[in-house]
């Protein structure tokens, strides 16, 4: 009797997310997103035993100044490459944003050779001062490679896009391992990270001029100031929003390390880079595929609210348990896998691990400011959040000068003004504040329940 297995493989077809559709796209950038995830992942254990904390604190700080310049450095426009409904006017927001991201990058290269000893000086870092004459160059790959990305998703290679993660991921890993072993120090992390960049901004300029490179007939200069009038608003509100953002993300990093040193910084910096690792897997994934295909829906509110609400509770029920087992045995889990000396990486962690979530939940929502736009509002938004972050950080270094402190302030003023601006973004679709904060915090108790019965069993071993 010969088996018919062709009803079961269809219905198999079926169930399987169709291509294009919302489900598909996430997991093709997330299974770029996992693998580049992944190797420093598998590496960070050999890493923190090669490196230092101090070496990893020097590395935070570069990242931190790159970081904040790099979302500012093509004057936001990138973003709008978005929202047009024809290529014609996109492909110029490309070649703007890439003109200026070139602009402020020669702007930063001229202010760091003038100004070297004195950002030096105000940083208390010598080390700093030689890398300061690599960030222009840094953001400027930044820049390009921001640009380059927001074409691709818009054209939905979301392939192009995982690859290029991938190479930066692999190559970095590489690069800091080697030189790593080599004893560079803090020079190793530095040189990867650049090199890492260079090879995914490299990848992801060819994918896109091989698929659409037809497209660069449309660049005209008539037409590139027409659509820098035409979307003025993004570097005009959006600059300033994202700029606060970020730098209040940074902002740790650029206080303690005059008050409390290198060392305490790379404690810091590792505890931030775990826990923001499911950000970066799937976080972003989910970002970008909700921004296309909220702009997609702009105009059809019921649609857009449906959409929203649905990627907001499967944020919270992907991210809640695993950000929140940091939460209870966050000194357990970094003691044993990045060795005993980085146990107050852990202790960080489990302060910071409720601010983290919030963002995890909100961060890739945060983009209906952009759809809606509302970019006057996320500016406030950004004001508050950098100013209450500042403020917060102050109050530990100057008056009660103790680090712990100064990062239980900062952790719980983050995670109450995320939780506030993550409410706020869903009533922005008419979804009410009560209904998503009580699904939240349901998440969030179910998820506690078993590691708090864990916790209080190995208490009392």
């Amino acid at each position: 009797m010969k088996l018919n297995l062709k009803p079961v493989v269809n219905n198999i077809k079926l169930k399987l997310p169709k291509k294009g559709s919302f489900i598909f796209n996430v997991l093709t950038l997330m299974t770029g997103a996992s693998i580049a995830q992944v190797i420093p992942v598998v590496i960070s254990p050999i890493l923190t035993r090669v490196y230092t904390p101090e070496n990893f604190g020097i590395f935070a700080l570069f990242l931190s100044i790159t970081g904040i310049l790099s979302v500012i450095v093509t004057g936001r426009y990138g973003l709008a490459i978005m929202l047009p409904e024809k290529d014609e006017e996109s492909v110029n927001l490309l070649i703007l944003s890439i003109l200026i991201a070139c602009g402020i990058s020669l702007i930063v290269l001229i202010i760091v050779f003038i100004f070297n000893n004195q950002i030096t000086k105000l940083l208390s870092t010598r080390e700093i001062s030689r890398w300061l004459y690599f960030i222009p160059f840094a953001i400027l790959l930044a820049g390009i490679y921001q640009a380059l990305n927001c074409w691709s998703i818009r054209k939905k290679q979301f392939k192009s896009v995982s690859f290029s993660k991938v190479g930066q991921s692999t190559t970095r890993a590489a690069t800091s391992l080697s030189l790593g072993l080599l004893k560079f120090g803090s020079t190793g992390l530095i040189i990867a990270n650049f090199v890492g960049q260079t090879i995914a901004t490299l990848i992801l300029g060819w994918q896109v001029w091989k698929n659409d490179k037809n497209k660069m007939k449309f660049v005209l200069k008539e037409k590139i100031k027409k659509v820098a009038k035409k979307y003025k608003n993004f570097p005009k509100y959006s600059t300033w929003s994202a700029l606060l953002n970020t730098a209040s993300v940074q902002v740790p990093i650029l206080i303690l390390t005059p008050f409390f040193g290198s060392e305490v910084v790379g404690f810091y910096s590792l505890s931030h880079r775990v826990l923001t690792m499911p950000i970066s897997l799937l976080g972003q994934a989910v970002g970008q595929t909700f921004f296309q295909k909220a702009s997609e829906n702009k105009n059809n509110r019921k649609r857009l609210q449906y959409i929203t609400f649905e990627v907001y509770k499967k944020l919270l029920y992907v991210g809640c348990f695993p950000i929140l087992v940091i939460t209870f045995f966050g000194k357990e889990i970094f003691s044993f896998i990045f060795g005993a000396q980085w146990i107050i990486a852990g202790n960080y962690a489990q302060i910071l691990s409720i601010w983290i979530l919030l963002v995890f939940i909100s961060s890739p929502l945060s983009t209906l400011f952009i759809v809606l736009n509302k970019l006057r509002q996320g500016l406030m938004v950004d004001i508050i959040l950098f100013s209450s972050r500042v403020i917060s950080l102050l109050v530990g270094v100057m008056f009660f000068k103790n680090i712990e402190i100064s990062i239980i302030l900062f952790g719980t003023v983050s995670a109450i003004i995320w939780l506030g601006l993550c409410l706020y973004i869903l009533k922005l679709v008419s979804i009410p504040y009560l209904t998503s904060f009580f699904v939240m915090l349901k998440v969030i108790l179910i998820s506690s329940l078993p590691l708090i019965i864990l916790r209080f069993t190995i208490g009392n071993i």
